[in-house]
């Protein structure tokens, strides 16, 4: 292997790190690029967030926020400090000494991985790369996409991995909406070769408080999609539980409630009307494509994404019976209000969100729906449903929900005001156990 020294005698790249001259870049600026820029930029680096959306670009240049939960505050630090740029110019890859990829690894229709994302990203990489830069995948994949997919693209630049550049997978692990520090998150690190993993490690170090260095990059790969697929399955369990329980006349919060109590060997997971995100719904059957590569079925997961996808069409059947049963109302010609557009409470995230889902299988039905969302004042482009860009968020007062036949709790913001949503409501179908605290009005609430 050929390793540069710098002058003093250390690590070219070592000695960069340790002089905080190192100049980080990193691709795709959204949930997971925007938080990891702004960990390398508290640990004293140059960082260049690199984004093909020159929206994303404009806004950032212009200290302003486009992720609810990444303060306006925190960009115009970062701007106003030197030390942070956001760039649609990728010819200045060949300036950084490290670059990670955070670009999407959504699925196909097929339910296939679609990396074409990783792919465009790492040729546009290639184009300008340079020997003793360090590239480190960070978008969840399957086991073997770095070696396999990365880093043929990345050689076509006639540079070798491990020689002459590092290569590494180290996964993102954001929780969008929570109040966890993207730097007290461990960081996993897998290198393509010993070298490149001890590189990584060092890098990541730096802005973060725990780096757990894995073998190699496959190893890295399949620990973040493990994580991911023990939400998925455990969900799964739940939402099935949640539907067994209900025909027994059975609450399956109470039951998690007391559950939760045991000081061991239980875990509480949460049921609800499906899964969103851009993680937990795609990320399992990543794994599923894979392992039929080497000839193995994963039931467990297959059976899991089953349960998970049919919980939006559950919780409308409950909505339907309870419409019936209660107001001899048909689905047909009603006015449903979902409260809660976003996949998960308290981000401005609709990846996946289940709520969409939702809307589009009662307005099949023949339903008059609308929503409520702080989070989303209009509905954006969607990839599977287009046909719902354009929609408005109600106003949130005693008029607009009492107008409605019935409103479905889909998202548990803590913005709502669930008491005077169940007071103005005629029926409230919670699937969040949102109203769990609700004194008055209870006979109005059923949980789905």
């Amino acid at each position: 292997m050929n390793i540069r020294v710098a002058v003093d005698g250390t690590l070219y790249f070592d000695s960069k790190l340790a002089s905080r001259t190192l100049a980080v870049g990193i691709i795709g600026l959204g949930y997971v690029g925007l938080p990891l820029s702004h960990a390398f930029w508290q640990a004293g680096l140059k960082v260049c967030g690199f984004d093909i959306d020159a929206a994303k670009v404009d806004k950032l240049s212009k200290g302003k926020s486009y992720i609810n939960h990444f303060s306006g505050e925190k960009v115009e630090a970062m701007t106003g400090s030197g030390r942070f740029r956001a760039t649609a110019d990728f010819s200045e890859l060949a300036g950084m000494d490290a670059i990670l990829i955070c670009v999407p690894t959504p699925l196909k229709p097929t339910r296939e991985p679609d990396l074409q994302a990783v792919i465009s990203t790492c040729e546009a990489i290639a184009a300008y790369l340079r020997p003793e830069q360090l590239v480190v995948l960070e978008s969840t994949t399957y086991p073997g996409t770095t070696t396999e997919v990365v880093l043929p693209i990345l050689e076509r630049s006639r540079l070798k991995a491990g020689r002459d550049f590092y290569l590494a997978f180290s996964p993102e692990r954001e929780d969008p909406g929570s109040k966890i520090e993207t730097t007290t998150i461990p960081k996993i690190v897998g290198g393509c070769d010993e070298r490149s993993g001890e590189i990584a490690a060092k890098l990541y170090g730096v802005a973060f408080e725990r780096v757990h260095v894995v073998k190699d990059a496959e190893t890295a790969e399949a620990v973040k999609i493990t994580e991911n697929i023990f939400r998925a399955v455990n969900i799964a369990l739940v939402n099935e539980l949640k539907l067994a329980y209900a025909r027994m006349g059975i609450n399956i919060w109470d039951v998690i409630d007391a559950a939760k109590t045991k000081p061991f060997g239980y875990m509480a997971f949460y049921p609800g009307p499906g899964l969103g995100g851009h993680c937990i719904p795609i990320d399992p059957f990543y794994l599923s494509w894979r392992a039929r590569a080497f000839e193995f079925d994963t039931k467990f997961i297959e059976l899991a994404g089953e349960v998970n996808r049919a919980m939006p069409r559950a919780v409308v059947s409950t909505l339907q019976e309870t419409l019936n049963g209660r107001f001899a109302r048909a689905i047909r010609g009603a006015k449903i209000l979902l409260a809660g557009i976003a996949y998960k409470k308290n981000v401005d995230d609709l990846r996946e969100s289940p709520a969409l889902r939702i809307i589009d299988i009662l307005q099949g039905l023949g339903a008059e729906v609308s929503y409520l969302d702080p989070y989303f004042p209009e509905l954006p482009p969607t990839r599977e449903y287009a046909k719902l860009r354009g929609m408005t968020s109600v106003a949130f007062d005693e008029p607009t929900l009492s107008g409605f036949d019935a409103v479905m709790i889909t998202t548990d913001h803590d913005c709502f005001d669930y008491e005077a949503l169940v007071r103005w409501s005629k029926l409230v179908v919670d699937t969040r156990n949102a109203t769990k605290a609700v004194a008055h009005g209870r006979d109005k609430i059923v949980l789905a």
